[in-house]
């Protein structure tokens, strides 16, 4: 399968993960949809740790009660979906080694 390139949309990192990923594993078409579904989730999860840095994880709403930030759903649902993705194209797994037991250095 050819080396497909990160789409436009991504940011910088997503696109570097891409890149690294790509670069490391083998994926097929649907591999590819996947990767860009998990680095989609990824760019959102980031947003939505900015706005909660900017607005706090509970604001107070018009009576005074503290509710949660909406952007904290939006992150802790993008986070499972990023992991979900990775964890469907076997990131979660360590690589094989030519030998048995932990790579040196680790």
């Amino acid at each position: 399968m050819k080396k497909s390139k990160a789409p436009a949309h991504l940011s910088r990192k997503a696109k570097e993960w891409w890149k690294k990923i790509v670069e490391e594993w083998v994926l097929d078409d649907a591999g590819f949809l996947i990767l860009q579904s998990g680095l989609e989730a990824f760019d959102r999860m980031v947003e939505a740790q900015a706005l909660i840095k900017e607005h706090g994880v509970v604001a107070p709403d018009r009576w005074g009660q503290l509710k949660t930030n909406p952007a904290v759903l939006v992150e802790r649902d993008c986070r499972a979906a990023m992991l979900a993705a990775f964890k469907q194209l076997h990131l979660d797994l360590e690589p094989l080694n030519d030998r048995p037991g932990r790579p040196p250095g680790r």
